[in-house]
C-alpha cells in the first residue's frame, strides 16, 4: 500500500520549504496536517508517510514521534517529480447540487493539473460577491483533499471564476501558444481519442521551457449553448464528443481527463 500523503503548510520562517530536507533529516508535521496525522489518523511510530509541497517535491519519510499535533519525521528520501510538459486544464461549467465540485474531484483525482470554473450562460448557480469567495474556497478545499487522497506531490492550481467572454479569450491565448481547447459536446462529429493534442514541452524545439496547455471544457447540466460554441470554435477550440451516450457534468470532466492523461503517457508508469 502506497503511505499516505500530507501537504507541507508555506512557512515564511522556511522560505526553502522541503527542499532543506535532505534523506537522514528530521522534519516536523504539526498544524492541521499535523492533528490529522497523530489525531484524527491516530499514525504510530515506524509507519511511512508521504509530505509534498504541493509542487513536485515528495518526501518520503518514516514516523519516530508522535506527540500529538506534532509527528516527528526522519526523511528516507527526496523524490523530485518534474512538472507536467502538457498541462491539462478542466474547464467546468458551475452546477447546482455540489455536481462541479464531484466534478474536480474526481478530475484531479485521475490526473488535471488545474481546475477552472467557469460561469456559462446556462449554469444556474451564480458566483457573485461573498459566495464568490465562499464557493472558491470550497473548490480549493475539495481539490486539496483529492490530492491527497490520489497520493500527488502536485497540488492542482484553482483559478478564479471565469464567464465566457473571458473564456474565449483564454481560449485564444491557449491556441496561440500552440496549446489545444476541447469543448465536450454530444453533437460533434469527432471523438476526443481522435483530436489532435500538442506536442509536449520536452519534445518541441521552440518550447521556450513553457509547457502547452489542453484546456477541456464542459457545460452544465442544460449543456453549452449554440451562442458559446461559436464563440469558442470562432478562437480557435475544437469540438468532440466523449461516446455515445451523455454523461452528466459531474461525470464528463473525469472521464475526459482520464483519456488525456492516458494519451499523454501519464498512466504508463509506476505510481510515484
Amino acid at each position: 500500500m502506497s503511505a499516505p500523503v500530507f501537504l507541507a503548510e508555506p512557512s515564511s520562517a522556511e522560505p526553502q520549504g522541503l527542499a532543506q530536507y535532505p534523506a537522514g533529516s528530521l522534519y516536523v508535521l504539526d498544524g492541521a496536517e499535523g492533528r490529522h496525522a497523530g489525531v484524527v489518523q491516530r499514525r504510530g511510530v515506524g509507519e511511512h508517510v508521504d509530505v509534498v509541497d504541493g509542487d513536485g517535491l515528495r518526501l518520503r519519510c518514516v514516523i519516530e514521534t508522535v506527540e500529538a499535533a506534532q509527528v516527528g519525521l526522519r526523511v528516507d528520501e527526496v523524490v523530485e517529480e518534474p512538472a507536467p510538459d502538457v498541462v491539462v486544464t478542466l474547464v467546468q461549467a458551475l452546477a447546482k447540487g455540489d455536481r462541479d465540485e464531484m466534478a474536480i474531484e474526481a478530475a484531479t483525482e485521475v490526473g488535471a493539473d488545474a481546475v477552472v470554473p467557469w460561469q456559462a450562460e446556462r449554469s444556474i448557480v451564480v458566483w457573485r460577491g461573498d459566495r464568490a469567495a465562499k464557493s472558491r474556497a470550497r473548490w480549493l478545499a475539495t481539490v486539496r483533499a483529492a490530492t491527497k487522497q490520489a497520493r500527488r506531490a502536485r497540488l492542482p492550481r484553482v483559478d478564479v471564476a471565469i464567464d465566457t467572454r473571458g473564456l474565449v479569450e483564454r481560449t485564444r491565448e491557449v491556441v496561440a501558444a500552440c496549446g489545444a481547447v476541447i469543448v465536450l459536446h454530444e453533437e460533434a462529429s469527432a471523438p476526443l481519442a481522435e483530436v489532435p493534442l500538442p506536442v509536449p514541452a520536452s519534445l518541441a524545439d521552440a518550447a521556450g521551457g513553457r509547457a502547452p496547455e489542453v484546456l477541456v471544457v464542459v457545460g452544465p447540466e442544460g449543456g453549452i449553448s449554440e451562442r458559446e460554441v461559436d464563440a469558442l470554435t470562432e478562437a480557435g477550440a475544437l469540438t468532440a464528443r466523449l461516446g455515445p451516450h451523455v454523461l452528466r457534468t459531474s461525470t464528463a470532466g473525469p472521464v475526459a481527463i482520464a483519456l488525456l492523461v492516458q494519451r499523454l503517457g501519464r498512466w504508463d508508469g509506476t505510481p510515484a
